[in-house]
């Protein structure tokens, strides 16, 4: 078998991958005008393959990140390129897989897999709103994807992946802040050929994979058509509809057609469909713990209360009215890797992704100039029905009922010209780029049948968590019963004596919120369209034989214009709204000491502003930004081997709307709706300025790569969830301070009167090194450390508006999903078994990351231990891998670790450090997105 080794440039990891290389391949490179860069690069890395690659060096992998094709190992920019064999051996079927090979990536998925979050060195979009666009891009051969979930499909076979870090613009047609994920997929061949997989694995699992390729009119036109069919059970055991949930149920299909009428000129036209049908996600309870402050007045401690959350007693209460047996309502316990959940009856929703559509790349060389045109239409559409909860109460839910979706509608044309001048000193490149977006989000999120008795129980225990007050099955959830236990008086009594003169009105607000059952969303509907314009050139001007001067620029101009209709039957929201703020005790929602209390009520009759006073509101809003970027690198071969360079960049992603109308308020204020506005949705563009240096050495038995970077962001885009709503601030930091004002708990406070400086700071090292002691032996190892922090004196907006106060822990912090230390390795040794050509192959990789914390917000409840994640593959392969047998596992020693942990939706509220500052009562359950536990299996596997 041939063996082919990567060399991994820049900065992060030849973390495990073995690419190959003859090193021959160093010497003769291919021209950088090249009529088609994507498949030249394919081509050259096929001749490297071509000789006698039985004995590893630091070969090379060509590589078209510059819309070039050159070396790896000369490209002066931070790259990691990882091919099909490297993924293949680590068991990557997806971008979220390969960040076991890639130290500065990490890519999470949360409430639904067609949503994904991508970050390079700790920076990416948080959360799955569709309004807020990918910090780091994916394009798929050249074709930009609209959000990073698309990358979370099975990608078939790719010729490579390269995933660039920093700022991007000025090489191709769609610019992101963080990076980019480029996937070259194999093209057609003029040759016969082709392959096919099948695989099994524990859960169930079944996936068989296939191509094949050839001529269809000899040295003219040739196919190629790539499918995948994978099927597997669920991780999650949903115990009351005794189904399984984060099943896999997709298939994938790719034709290709590759027309070349002569060596200048090419057309590739691509169609692709991905269709999956999976029952996602599944969430357990890891935190359900009530913090108490045992020092009033005292900051900096917290104590569990020992008689247990009343939260967690109000839902066992209320499941047990229902007759659910006792632990229905939290079945996984004290352990979560159980991973037993308990939807709500009928409830277990399944979903539809659909994502489809075409792209023809032109590539013709024109004699001192070579043009590439790629032209692009595509379709994503993903249901998003299911039990917002993740509990066996009807808390709330989105119903399958058609009304729930996110739907793109995308065309991107992308046009450059690249040459070269004055005797090859100058390689210029000029582009344009354009695209046309129509994205449609439809909602439907409805309070359930238990929502009015679960959210005036929690008011009732709000007020005094004493058991015997509450009755769930009474109006208000107040018990009627005289109790010795409360000196003869019910629960009703002992609350309205509490209150005093003003329960004469709280009460029967608690009443009615006991009554918000089934209401709610029937049809949201928002609308965004986005054109895209820019144009764009990146330059290399060889200064000497060693020394090259790169210079980039690009021009954007964005417009988006927004829309959003609202159909809504909770009638009950006004009526508590007019009763608490204008009923016959006056405003109670400026009651000093009513405040909390009555907006508390207001808020879980209203939350996130649903309201049948959106009926008939429409909203309306546009703008129009315009921006520069660029970039500009020195770097310098001294010897031939050796390679340093020096950038700048700066970056840019495009402002936009927070798809959602919990942001338009306070939900209590009945002021809210009347004044609501597009504008107020709004959020503003995010910049980056980036600075990196870099060293490359490459040999044939040891390669050595190292970096420093820092990036500023400002007005970094900040999507989190706090419960009840969705927001989104624009993070940057004052440059007065603000004395702690935007660590308190208080909206008031924390403006900035100065100027707003970047927020964000992304700095750190990145190191690799690759070791080949012998034939067919691979060491290869990365480190990367990001230090990738929220700076002091944070605001929420370019304007200097004041931090939310559910972001009071972000100040000088480290960024969630960002670990400072991700350290990945890898060994791959195929020996040769007799003169037959046959080899085995014996592969082992890993990835070690530190501690992090998985919530955009920071709470305590959602940080993440430190791990290590193990895949291991060994197999018997034919001459030429004419067949292959290989036992695999992935999360070998099945680590149990969280993606993503969120506050658990209406269940409470505060959390351990909230106590700890401000004292008071943390109630709040905290439930989570787990990671994949082992899997295991083998794979059958020909090529012909």
């Amino acid at each position: 078998m041939r063996l082919t080794t990567i060399l991994l440039s820049s900065a992060a990891l030849p973390g495990a991958l073995l690419a190959t290389a003859v090193p021959a391949c160093a010497q003769d490179q291919t021209s950088p005008v090249t009529t088609n860069a994507a498949v030249d690069g394919q081509s050259s890395t096929a001749a490297a393959q071509a000789g006698d690659t039985r004995e590893l060096g630091a070969g090379d992998i060509v590589v078209t990140a510059t819309r070039r094709s050159e070396r790896l190992a000369d490209v002066p920019i931070s790259i990691n390129a990882v091919n099909q064999e490297a993924l293949q051996n680590s068991g990557a079927t997806d971008i979220r897989q390969m960040a076991q090979l890639a130290p500065s990536l990490n890519v999470s998925s949360t409430g639904s897999e067609a949503n994904a979050s991508a970050r390079v060195r700790g920076i990416g979009t948080v959360g799955d709103n569709p309004g807020l666009e990918s910090s780091v891009a994916v394009f798929i051969d050249g074709v930009y994807r609209s959000r990073t979930g698309s990358g979370l499909n099975d990608l078939g076979e790719v010729d490579r992946i390269e995933v660039l870090r920093g700022p991007q613009g000025t090489l191709s047609g769609r610019n992101s802040s963080a990076g980019a994920i480029n996937i070259y997929t194999k093209a057609p061949s003029f040759d016969f050929g082709g392959y096919g997989e099948a695989s099994y694995g524990n859960y169930d699992a079944v996936r068989a994979a296939g191509a094949i390729t050839g001529p269809i009119v000899k040295d003219l036109l040739a196919f190629r058509i790539d499918g995948v069919y994978a099927k597997r059970d669920g991780f999650y055991r949903d115990v009351v509809n005794n189904t399984d949930y984060n099943d896999r149920n997709r298939w994938f299909v790719r034709g290709q057609l590759l027309l070349e009428p002569s060596s200048d000129f090419s057309l590739r036209l691509i169609g692709d469909y991905t269709f999956r049908d999976e029952k996602c996600c599944g969430a357990v309870y890891v935190d359900t713990r009530e913090k108490t402050d045992p020092t009033p007045g005292v900051a900096g401690d917290y104590a569990i209360n020992p008689a247990g959350n009343r939260i967690v007693d109000v839902i066992n209460s209320i499941a047990a009215l229902r007759g659910y047996p006792a632990g229905s309502a939290f079945p996984s316990g004290s352990d979560p890797y159980s991973r037993r959940i308990a939807f709500s009856p009928g409830k277990a929703y399944s979903n539809v992704t659909k994502d489809y559509g075409g792209s023809a790349q032109i590539d013709w060389n024109l004699g001192g100039a070579s043009l590439t045109s790629i032209t692009a239409y595509r379709e994503y559409k993903s249901a998003g029905a299911t039990d917002i909860d993740y509990n066996v109460l009807d808390i709330g839910d989105r119903p399958a009922d058609g009304n729930n979706y996110r739907q793109f509608h995308t065309f991107t044309q992308e046009v450059r010209l690249n040459g070269e001048a004055f005797g090859d000193r100058l390689n210029w490149l000029v582009g344009g780029f354009f695209s046309n977006e129509d994205l449609e989000v439809v909602d439907n999120l409805k309070f359930g049948s238990d929502y009015g008795a679960f959210a005036a129980c929690r008011i009732v225990a709000t007020i005094n968590p004493l058991a015997a007050l509450r009755n769930p099955a009474n109006p208000g959830c107040l018990g009627t019963t005289p109790l010795a236990a409360l000196g003869g008086a019910s629960g009703r009594q002992a609350i309205a004596a509490g209150l005093g003169a003003a329960s004469g009105v709280i009460l029967p607000a608690i009443d009615l919120l006991g009554t918000v059952n089934n209401v709610g969303t029937t049809r949201d509907v928002y609308r965004q369209n986005s054109q895209s314009l820019a144009f764009f050139t990146h330059n290399i001007v060889k200064l000497t034989d060693r020394l090259s001067f790169t210079a980039g620029l690009r021009w954007t101009q964005e417009r988006k214009r927004f829309d959003a209709t609202f159909g809504n039957n909770n009638t009950v929201c006004p009526q508590i709204q007019g009763l608490l703020g204008a009923g016959p005790a006056g405003n109670l929602f400026n009651n000093a000491q009513l405040a909390a209390l009555t907006r508390g009520i207001a808020t879980l009759a209203c939350t996130g502003n649903s309201s049948a006073a959106l009926n008939g509101r429409t909203l309306n809003d546009r703008f129009k930004e315009d921006q520069v970027t660029g970039t500009a690198v020195l770097s310098w071969k001294p010897t031939d081997r050796l390679m340093t360079y020096a950038s700048y960049s700066r970056g840019y992603k495009a402002g936009g709307y927070n798809l959602d109308r919990s942001d338009l308020g306070d939900a209590y204020n009945p002021a809210t709706i009347p004044n609501a506005t597009g504008a107020r949705l709004r959020f503003d563009p995010e910049t980056v300025n980036a600075y990196e240096v870099g060293l490359k050495y490459s040999s044939r038995q040891f390669t050595f790569n190292i970096a420093g970077f820092r990036s500023e962001f400002k007005n970094f885009q900040l999507n989190t969830f706090n419960g009840t709503n969705y927001v989104v601030e624009n993070i940057g930091s004052c440059s007065n301070g603000l004395n702690g004002a935007d660590q308190d708990n208080s909206a008031a406070t924390g403006a900035c009167t100065g100027d707003v400086k970047y927020g964000v700071l992304s700095q750190g090292v990145e190191a690799e090194a690759g070791f080949y002691p012998a034939r067919n032996l691979a060491v290869a190892i990365g480190y990367t450390f990001a230090d990738t922090k929220y700076r002091r004196n944070l605001v929420g907006s370019d304007a200097g508006a004041a931090l939310d106060p559910a972001l009071f822990l972000l100040s000088g912090s480290q960024m969630s999903n960002a670990p400072r230390n991700v350290i990945t390795s890898s060994v791959s040794w195929t020996p040769e078994i007799g003169g037959n050509g046959m080899s085995a192959l014996f592969y082992v990789d890993q990835r070690t990351t530190s501690d992090y914390n998985t919530g955009s917000d920071l709470f305590a409840e959602k940080m993440q231990d430190g791990f290590t994640l193990v895949n291991a593959r060994v197999g018997l392969r034919g001459r030429d891998e004419r067949w292959a047998i290989e036992l695999w596992a992935q999360n070998l020693l099945d680590t149990n670790y969280t993606q993503v942990a969120f506050n658990s939706p209406f269940q409470g509220a505060g959390n351990q450090q909230q106590v700890q500052a401000f004292g008071g009562t943390g109630n709040q359950l905290f439930s989570a997105f787990l990671a994949e536990p082992r899997t295991y299996g083998v794979t059958l596997r020909t090529r012909f």
